[in-house]
């Protein structure tokens, strides 16, 4: 099987419950949206991984210091469904994206559509594509990080998992956490059954403060596989030097 058997995800991410979502992304900076992809669709992705006419990249991050997983970057064009899911979250985080900006006050101007927040990502500079899939063996993790891969950054992204927690792997929460100024860290563990997307801060949030909105740290990551393998579809909305 391949990505063209694939059911339209996009047109099913659309009819998530998408005011519950902005509410979650306003309160925690974060939101689960469940089953965007049905289990026979997460492991059509998950059996692309080894065709490397598709990647562009492939990072064992061991290497790096920044964890224990190896990243693949699709390479340009995207599969045709991977496209449109990325547009769909893109289309449907472009408010609470707009909302945030002016409640921090930043003159940062997000286009309407996405291949035109692309074309500004290009013109700066940030022309590789940040699509991934990440997969991860026991004993493997991801550090808690933030994906700024240039001047030009969407302050939200996504993942889908592709594993089934419990019977393709165990351990391997999606973790954030949170850092508030003068405070210590808060961590939250992000329950996720296999298809289900989250869709969090990429690394800065408003907050209500004493003084109007304050600006809240985010980083995510990884928790350690204690057995099998875990896959994920990271959907990651600007591109990068």
């Amino acid at each position: 099987m391949s990505f063209s058997s694939l059911e339209d995800v996009a047109a099913r991410l659309d009819r998530q419950d998408w005011s519950m979502a902005e509410v979650a992304l306003q309160q925690h900076g974060y939101a689960v949206l469940p089953k965007v992809m049905a289990p026979r669709e997460a492991e059509t992705v998950v059996k692309q991984v080894d065709d490397a006419s598709l990647f562009l990249k492939h990072v064992v991050m061991a290497r790096h210091g920044y964890g224990q997983v190896d990243y693949k970057y699709f390479g340009y064009p995207l599969p045709e469904p991977i496209k449109r899911l990325r547009a769909a979250h893109y289309r449907r985080l472009l408010p609470t994206a707009r909302a945030w900006a002016a409640r921090l006050g930043e003159k940062t101007a997000y286009p309407d559509g996405h291949d035109a927040f692309l074309s500004a990502c290009h013109n700066a500079g940030q022309e590789r594509p940040t699509c991934l899939i990440l997969r991860y063996r026991k004993g493997d993790y991801n550090r808690l990080h933030q994906d700024l891969y240039g001047e030009i950054a969407f302050p939200l992204q996504a993942a889908v998992l592709l594993s089934e927690p419990g019977e393709d792997f165990t351990g391997g929460e999606f973790v954030l956490t949170e850092h508030r100024a003068r405070m210590q860290s808060r961590a939250e563990v992000v329950p996720l059954r296999q298809g289900d997307a989250v869709v969090f801060a990429n690394a800065l949030r408003p907050i209500d403060g004493a003084r109007g909105a304050v600006r809240v740290n985010m980083r995510h990551g990884v928790s350690p596989l204690r057995g099998g393998q875990r896959f994920a579809l990271g959907l990651i909305l600007h591109d990068a030097k």
